[in-house]
């Protein structure tokens, strides 16, 4: 998606850096902090 590039593009150092990005929704900053925390979830365990 479009807004995947601009994350992968620009990759900010922190959630408030993600939202200032042009496009960005809220929707698309829960979903981020969704991946985010069950990303750090699996990292633990393994």
């Amino acid at each position: 998606s479009e807004l995947a590039e601009k994350l992968a593009q620009s990759r900010p150092e922190t959630i408030g850096r993600a939202s200032r990005i042009p496009g960005m929704t809220p929707a698309a900053i829960s979903l981020l902090l969704v991946y985010l925390k069950r990303h750090r979830k699996s990292r633990q365990v393994a």
